[in-house]
């Protein structure tokens, strides 16, 4: 297990070329678990080729607990990295290609056997270990890929470049849960790299949201969720997204015009668009009265739960609200909103 800083890192493919990633300081605690979420092309997989040593950064450095590994090979830093698309050897079985690894560092075979069936029990293959690879469907492929980065014990970090992505959904859901508990048992610094706010929400304790090659907002999931540091993260983290309503500052006040949703004016309010924001499960809809009123055009459902779309001047509003309200298309209805649900933006980032 390994702390990694990144000092001052970024990288352009072309000399004075634009950035991939743009420039950057971040460190990232041993035994943690991390998640870089992103559309595709937002540098997240720069980022996790660079730390794994596939990609040598055009600036800056990459420190393991310290140690400037920035001109080392993927080798010798001792890293595991789990891709999109599994790697296995079709020639061996299932056992054999987990415990590749361990006899490439010359380990006893004993001590082979004994690490082997403990990760295969943990991932579900146990009963496959004698089965040969090329006859494993995609899931259990991706679950092999996995184990053999988990195998290794002495691993500084394991580095899982999408790694969920062929795996079905309720598989997902069971080796997030085992991926979590190898990490609270062995310590192990883990980052995944995902598109999926779910994956990342789910699996990480700091998740670092990317966007044109810019680290946006890091923080916990609840931080994200709450409090947003861009737009593009209120549209990307939650389901669904935040809602942004055009605003104007009047004396001391940012007002949506046309309805009751204010906020005080902060003494030095940068200059810039003004919007306010809330989350569909931060205001609930009743029959009259609120802060904000509207005709619903359209309702989904979601389980429990039900999805209300409001036309208003301002734009459209949608709401998350417990299912089976009595709501329908055509209804007008009010928005109540919760003490402290509003957040204020000036030119798409936060300023309150």
């Amino acid at each position: 297990m390994a702390e990694i800083r990144l000092q001052s890192l970024a990288h352009a493919y072309s000399p004075g070329g634009a950035y991939a990633l743009k420039p950057l300081e971040m460190t990232w605690r041993s035994g943690g678990t991390y998640a870089l979420l992103g559309p595709s092309g937002c540098g997240k997989s720069t980022m996790l080729n660079i730390i794994s040593g596939l990609l040598r950064p055009s600036e800056g450095r990459v420190l393991f607990d310290g140690r400037d590994v920035t001109g080392l090979s993927t080798g010798q830093r001792n890293i595991a990295q789990v891709f999109q698309v599994p790697v296995i050897y079709r020639s061996m079985t299932v056992g054999q290609n987990l415990g590749f690894p361990l006899v490439c560092r010359g380990l006893p075979g004993g001590r082979i056997r004994a690490r082997v069936e403990a990760v295969a029990e943990r991932l579900g293959l146990a009963p496959l270990l004698k089965r040969p690879a090329n006859a494993l469907t995609a899931d259990q492929k991706q679950l092999v890929s996995l184990g053999r980065g988990l195998v290794r014990e002495d691993v500084a970090a394991i580095l899982l470049d999408e790694p969920l992505t062929v795996i079905d959904p309720q598989m997902k859901f069971q080796l997030r849960r085992i991926l979590k508990e190898i990490n609270a048992e062995f310590g192990v610094t883990m980052v995944l790299v995902t598109h999926d706010q779910t994956e990342a929400m789910t699996f990480a304790e700091e998740v670092i949201v990317m966007n044109h090659g810019e680290v946006v907002q890091a923080g916990s999931p609840a931080e994200l969720f709450e409090r947003p540091a861009t737009h593009h993260v209120g549209r990307f983290i939650g389901s669904p997204a935040m809602n942004f309503l055009p605003a104007t500052q009047e004396g001391g006040q940012v007002t949506v015009p046309g309805t009751g949703l204010t906020l005080p004016a902060p003494a030095a309010l940068p200059e810039g668009q003004l919007t306010l924001g809330f989350r569909p499960e931060h205001a609930q809809l009743a029959r009259q009265g609120g802060q904000i009123g509207g005709t619903i055009t359209r309702i989904w459902f979601e389980g429990t739960d039900e999805i209300a779309a409001l036309a208003h001047p301002a734009g459209e509003i949608r709401i998350r609200a417990p299912a089976g309200g009595g709501m329908a298309p055509g209804n007008t209805a009010g928005v109540l909103l919760r003490d402290g649900a509003l957040r204020l933006y000036s030119n798409g980032r936060l300023v309150a």
